[in-house]
């Protein structure tokens, strides 16, 4: 038996934790940069505030009906994400994080377990000891336990968060019920292509015919309606080293300095490099783009990129900033305001096994003075330590006007209470 277990309205919930005054109340969660609307409670949803709204175009809807806005808070979000999994841990070792709010869990030999009781015992732990309301499917296969959860979080009041698809009624109901276009898998493209094809629900689906599937949606969809079929083919996915990793950012304005483009192209390498280091990893080519706005039209426009490889393999700071900046001298031209840049690392093999050079290699002195750092800045606060090149204030300089309080990962913020 899967569960999906998938925390209702995330961003927003995290909000509402040390915010009880919110409970009842709208609330919407804006992209980087404040942009736009990224997460929703119920009560913004009925207002008709859709999900991606342009904050500037919804901002007078927002006064006028009160919804209570925030910047995006992912330092909270984060920790508030981690102590839902650890809790979920907690009921079997076979879990699978999905996304910062979901996760699959598989029970193997629960066979004399009412999962109806532990989905309900599970509910009521998270919510109690995080303040995070969940919603819990329980199905024979993974396909099956999205669409459980999506009925859970569509009927709480009937289903109380928690809905189990246990037998062959309950799945037929459900996927009559069940809009293709909500299929879990099945995107924009297919879902057009199906409903040419008079394919309207998800039950439709599972009766056409396994040939005509393979053919136009490859192996994928026809995996996907063994699932819906209730024969499991997905299994959990193991936590795999990531392939690539990148810092990118849009900037708070247009910058057309040099120097504060390199300021900012070198600590998205910072973050690059604590990122490799963390998963065992240093990388042998690297990229930098700089973008300028593309929504000016009065101002000219320009946008490059280049990849970067370096002479051997590393994980540190200070090289991999030095790359970074090789790179931008390659790509920056005066004369522009640059709103966005990143930094891409690729490339990537172990930090123990790698292939030395005659004439160029790592700094030995690197490897522990990296340790110390990452070590100092886990124990003191994210990036006490900096490289000189860097700006001695925020570390992320973006528009956020509404954030709140880190609360429960900086003792500076920590929520105070007036007795």
């Amino acid at each position: 038996m899967f569960a999906l277990i998938d925390c209702n309205n995330f961003f927003a919930s995290c909000e509402r934790v040390f915010r009880p005054d919110l409970a009842g109340k709208p609330v919407v969660v804006l992209s980087n940069n404040d942009g736009c609307v990224i997460a929703r409670s119920n009560e913004a949803k009925a207002l008709g505030v859709p999900m991606g709204a342009p904050a500037f175009q919804y901002q007078p809807l927002f006064d006028k009906r009160k919804v209570n806005v925030f910047s995006s808070n992912f330092a909270l979000y984060g920790d508030m994400s981690g102590r839902v999994m650890s809790i979920l841990s907690t009921y079997t070792p076979d879990m699978e994080i999905y996304s910062i709010d979901e996760a699959f869990l598989e029970f193997n030999g629960y066979d004399l377990f009412d999962f109806q009781q532990l989905g309900e015992k599970m509910k009521k732990q998270v919510e109690q000891w995080t303040g995070i309301p969940i919603s819990i499917g329980f199905a024979p296969t993974k396909a099956l336990a999205k669409v459980a959860n999506r009925i859970a979080k569509k009927f709480p009041e009937r289903t109380g968060g928690v809905y189990m698809i246990d037998d062959e009624e309950k799945r037929v109901k459900a996927l009559k019920w069940l809009r293709i276009e909500d299929v879990w898998g099945i995107g924009r493209r297919h879902a057009r292509r199906l409903q040419e094809k008079n394919i309207f629900t998800a039950f439709q689906f599972t009766y056409l015919d396994d040939s005509w599937v393979r053919r136009h949606m490859s192996v994928v969809g026809l995996r996907l309606k063994k699932e819906l079929l209730g024969i499991p083919m997905l299994q959990l996915e193991e936590v795999q080293s990531r392939k690539n990793i990148a810092t990118t950012r849009t900037f708070d304005g247009n910058y057309a300095d040099y120097e504060l483009v390199r300021e900012r192209v070198a600590s998205f390498a910072v973050s690059c490099a604590e990122k490799l280091r963390k998963q065992g990893s240093c990388c042998k080519s690297l990229m930098v783009f700089i973008y300028t706005n593309g929504h000016r039209d009065d101002l000219p426009q320009y946008k490059q990129n280049v990849v970067v490889k370096l002479p051997y393999a590393t994980n540190s700071t200070i090289d991999l900033v030095k790359f970074a900046e090789i790179g931008l001298k390659q790509i920056f031209r005066e004369g522009f305001a640059y709103k966005r840049a990143g930094v891409i690392l690729m490339d990537f093999t172990g930090d123990q096994a790698q292939q030395l050079t005659i004439f160029e290699k790592a700094n030995p002195k690197h490897a522990p003075l990296m340790k110390a750092i990452d070590h100092i800045n886990a124990s003191f606060g994210y990036q006490k330590i900096r490289l000189a090149v860097q700006d001695t204030g925020r570390v992320w300089k973006m528009h956020q006007e509404r954030l709140s309080p880190r609360y429960s990962t900086n003792l500076d913020e920590i929520i105070t209470i007036k007795v």
